[in-house]
């Protein structure tokens, strides 16, 4: 099952760009002493990681590009990196309460959501649960409801060990940043357990949300396209742009791209993202 676990959850740290120091701290929310940092100035941009990842390992390149016309917010949720786990699912729903919770710790009355893989779940719950909190959102690679996965992806999951992860980057960043460094099987354990599980977001609550979505897929991520077709339609898209009103919402599929070198693929995303976010 290694070849799997590289596959769906691996990325290859890169060495970062020299960055202005960050502001850093701990914030205290629904139990959690939840880990953030505060890159750049302007309008908030909050970047939600996905499973098994931390704000290194998810979003190296990102922050940099991001930071130079915004204030960039990354953060490291439940169980992961330097956020302690607490006993309390691991769930969409607790991880969304989280974020705005964050939001209004640092006073930020409205933000912006990059999430990946599990982190646009997140971010889409947080769109669903939270509307005035939410001014638009980024979805990378991920799902609203469990089907979504194709099968092989899906079916793969339940199989999982910490074993699969052992010499990666995923379980050398958690011994290295976890506060907990010796429970890395319980850790992988408790994200499994949650995956699998799965969830359902629901189609008319996505429908309903108010806030502008940009899906963003690679050709090859484990992401059914009909799946990534029926989001787009659910928040406006499949129109003909040249004879009536656009949907605010986007979406972008690359080709040649997987789960892992989606998120890898910066120099391509990044200007769409901030053209998205941009626009009024």
């Amino acid at each position: 099952m290694k070849t799997t676990a590289f596959l769906l959850t691996m990325l290859v740290p890169a060495v970062a760009a020299a960055q202005q120091k960050p502001t850093t701290g701990s914030a205290p929310v629904n139990g959690l002493k939840m880990y953030y940092e505060v890159h750049g100035s302007g309008e908030p941009v909050v970047l939600l990681h996905g499973a098994f990842m931390t704000i290194t390992n998810n979003w190296d390149g990102w922050i940099g590009e991001l930071s130079k016309t915004r204030k960039v917010i990354a953060v490291e949720m439940q169980g992961h990196g330097r956020t302690a786990d607490i006993e309390r699912d691991i769930s969409s729903e607790n991880l969304a309460d989280d974020v705005v919770a964050l939001l209004n710790h640092l006073k930020i009355p409205k933000a912006d959501l990059i999430g990946y893989s599990m982190g646009g779940g997140v971010a889409m719950r947080c769109a669903v649960r939270h509307p005035d909190k939410v001014r638009k959102v980024v979805v990378i690679s991920s799902a609203f409801r469990r089907d979504g996965m194709i099968k092989e992806a899906a079916d793969s999951i339940p199989k999982l060990t910490a074993d699969d992860f052992k010499g990666s980057p995923i379980e050398t960043e958690y011994k290295k940043l976890s506060p907990t460094p010796d429970e890395f099987p319980k850790f992988i354990k408790r994200v499994l357990a949650a995956a699998t599980k799965g969830h359902d977001l629901g189609a008319d609550k996505l429908k309903a949300t108010s806030a502008p979505m940009f899906f963003i897929h690679g050709d090859a991520d484990g992401i059914r396209l009909e799946h990534v077709a029926e989001m787009f339609r659910l928040k406006g898209g499949e129109v003909h742009g040249d004879m009536k009103p656009r949907s605010a919402s986007r979406l972008a599929i690359l080709p040649d791209t997987t789960h892992v070198t989606l998120i890898q693929r910066t120099s391509v995303i990044v200007p769409m993202v901030n053209d998205f976010l941009a626009a009024k």
